[in-house]
Formats: structure tokens, sequence, C-alpha cells
């Protein structure tokens, strides 16, 4: 189904189980799309949740506006706010990953009566991130190349930028999906909005803390996150908070660990 997001955009939305499954909203990150959570869909609808999976803008099937400034955060949060409303969804759990985790943290600190439970995968609360130290931003290096248009873009399809997809599991599907026209600038306009160079002498948007339940899950081999992001992030929650290790997989450890990370969605939505 096609619903209208903040603007105008159109998002994509992809909804799986049973109509009066306990709804579980599904938000992905760069460089992916809904289909990055083909095995947790599986899962959960076996389960009887519905699950709600949509292309988040920039990515997929759903539009991609040319203004970076269209890929700030809080349009994100407006656009699934939007999904909810066209579903007649009053309260989802939400279950985030990479960009999507760094929105679904701003969804439930700013909109606290939509979101029952949050898991957030890779991606810790924005403020434990900007605190997690000088590790994780010699880990975030290559946000600063991604601000450098047409550089950023001919280095990540024609040189040595490629490892960043031969090192995704579904790495050919991504590459072509980012060859389409448009396409990869798109998705880079989350960085370029969000991850500017400025952000570091004048701080990111301070949201409040976290009302509901929080599982934070973060991957022994993801190379460009650091444990200490994730794990700061409990500070910022006022409710129940878990954190989850999975020692072995990479930064895409819905499918490099799927049976793990199912086994601990379902334990925790349940």
């Amino acid at each position: 189904m096609r619903v209208t997001g903040d603007g105008g955009v159109g998002i994509e939305v992809f909804v799986e189980g049973p109509g009066d499954g306990t709804p579980v909203l599904f938000m992905h990150g760069w460089p992916d799309s809904h289909e990055l959570w083909r095995n947790q869909v599986a899962a959960l609808t076996e389960a009887g949740f519905r699950t709600i999976t949509p292309d988040l803008r920039g990515f997929g099937a759903s539009d991609k506006p040319d203004d970076v400034e269209a890929y700030a955060l809080k349009h994100t949060v407006v656009d699934m706010l939007a999904v909810l409303g066209a579903l007649g969804v009053d309260k989802a759990a939400v279950v985030a990953h990479d960009w999507g985790a760094a929105a679904a943290w701003g969804l439930a600190a700013f909109v606290p009566d939509k979101v029952e439970r949050l898991a957030a995968l890779s991606v810790g609360h924005p403020s434990a991130f900007a605190e997690a130290g000088f590790e994780q931003r010699m880990r975030s290096w290559y946000m600063l190349l991604f601000q450098f248009e047409d550089v950023a873009e001919t280095y990540l399809l024609e040189g040595d930028g490629q490892i960043f997809f031969d090192g995704h599991p579904d790495g050919k599907q991504v590459r072509a999906a980012m060859n389409e026209p448009g396409a990869l600038t798109a998705s880079l306009g989350w960085y370029r909005a969000n991850a500017h160079p400025r952000t570091l002498v004048e701080g990111s948007v301070q949201l409040p803390n976290v009302a509901c339940p929080v599982l934070g899950i973060w991957s022994s081999n993801d190379i460009a996150l650091t444990e200490a992001q994730m794990k700061g992030s409990e500070k910022y929650v006022d409710g129940p908070w878990r954190y989850e290790r999975l020692d072995g997989p990479g930064h895409w450890m819905q499918v490099e660990a799927a049976d793990k990370v199912n086994e601990l969605l379902l334990d925790f939505l349940r």
C-alpha cells in the first residue's frame, strides 16, 4: 500500500499477518529496504503478529526527494505516524536498525503514546552515540566522506567503496538497487541531512528520555558501531532496559544471525 508521508512524500508499506495481531513497525537503515526484515517478518507473522514494513523515504519503492533537508529524521518520524494512522494503528511495537533506529529513538521519545516498546538494533540512543568517544568517531569516518556530493557517489559505485556493498549479506541486490538512477544520492541524503560535520560543534537535537521498554542489540563484528554507544543508551531510557550482545555477526545481524535475532524479538515482544 501507498501512504502519503510528510511533505507529500510517498511511502511504500508492506503489511503481513492477521489484522487483529499485535502491530510491529519495522524501520530499516542504509542502504536497505523493507526486504532486510524478511526473516523477522516471517517469524513474527507465524507467531501471530501483524508486521508493518515500510521502505523509508529515499529507499526502495518509496519516493526519493531531491532536497537533502527532506531526509532530516523528523520527517521520517512524521512518515511513520502517517503509516500507523493509515492502518488505523493506535500504538505499535517498533523494531529498528541503523538510520531507522536513529529515527525510531526520536519517535519513541517525542511521540511516546504511539510506541508500545522499542527494539533498537546496532544504533543506540543519539546522545549515547555522541558520547561514545574516540573509537566511535574513528569508526564513523565514512560519514564525513559521504558529505561530498559526486565524490561519495563515485567512490561507492566505481571505486574502492564497493566494500560497503560487498560486506553486506545481500550485497549483489543492494548494489543493483543503488545503481538505479538517483537511488544512491537519495540514500546519502540521510547522512547529509543528519550527520553533517557541524553537528560535532553544535551538537545534535536533544531527545527526551524514552519511557517505554527498550531492547538494545549489538553485534560484535559491527565495523561501524561500538558496543559503548549501545550500552550507554540505558541512561536515556526511563522504562525497563535490556541489552543483548550477539557474538559473531556483523552489522546486518537480521540476516547473518536471523534465528537468534528472531528469538530475542519474539521474547521481547511477547
